[in-house]
């Protein structure tokens, strides 16, 4: 695939571009900044972007501010953003619209390496990426009145892998069990938090997001 990577630290940066360099991936433009994140996109028209969300100049949200205007104005470029903390109004802004060709992880998922590619090939193919810890942190509530009580453990767990990202397949074989009491601890899920049964695993994906942010 084609990526341009923003991201301030020269060693990440660098590093990177070494990495999907020899997973025989293009980066057609690596920058420092945020500012001339658009103007590359819009030049080079990459498969992919991988982002930091704070970079100059304020290091603040320079990079997911450009983030959900390519989102915006270059639907078909995919989008990967690197945080260093789980910063939980930041995932809710990138995910506003739709959960497709869009990922959030963690800065020290980079390290682990099968772990980033896997999120990479996963956004590129038009699906989501959400770090586990993000889910992790999303699922934190503490209002005895939160349907997500309701949930038992197993359904918890399916609906912590629904938000990472994976398809059904997928769940059935990280948390060992078939795919119909996968599709029925799903089908339990949405029923108990109220959200609507859809097809598409992205869709269901952002509803349980949105939720967890309302």
């Amino acid at each position: 695939m084609r990526v341009i990577l923003a991201e301030d630290s020269t060693l990440l940066r660098e590093g990177l571009v070494r990495l999907l360099a020899d997973e025989g991936h293009e980066v057609v433009a690596a920058l420092g900044d945020a500012v001339t994140l658009l103007k590359e996109v819009e030049e080079h028209r990459p498969d992919i972007v991988v982002a930091d969300i704070r970079m100059p100049p304020t290091h603040t949200d320079e990079g997911l501010r450009a983030a959900v205007e390519i989102r915006e104005r270059f639907p078909s470029v995919s989008v990967l953003v690197l945080s260093q903390h789980v910063e939980r109004n930041y995932a809710a802004q990138l995910l506003a619209s739709n959960a497709e060709r869009v990922g959030y992880l963690l800065k020290d998922r980079v390290a682990q390496v099968e772990e980033f590619l896997d999120a990479l090939e996963r956004v590129h193919a038009g699906g989501a990426a959400i770090d586990p810890e993000v889910v992790r942190q999303l699922l934190i509530r503490t209002t005895h009145s939160d349907p997500l009580t309701r949930l038992t453990p197993r359904e918890r767990s399916v609906l912590e892998a629904l938000a990472m990202g994976y398809t059904n397949t997928t769940i059935a074989e990280k948390l060992h069990l078939s795919l119909s009491s996968v599709e029925k601890n799903l089908n339990a899920v949405f029923d108990k938090l109220d959200l609507p049964r859809t097809t598409g695993y992205n869709r269901r994906i952002l509803a349980v997001l949105r939720y967890l942010e309302s």
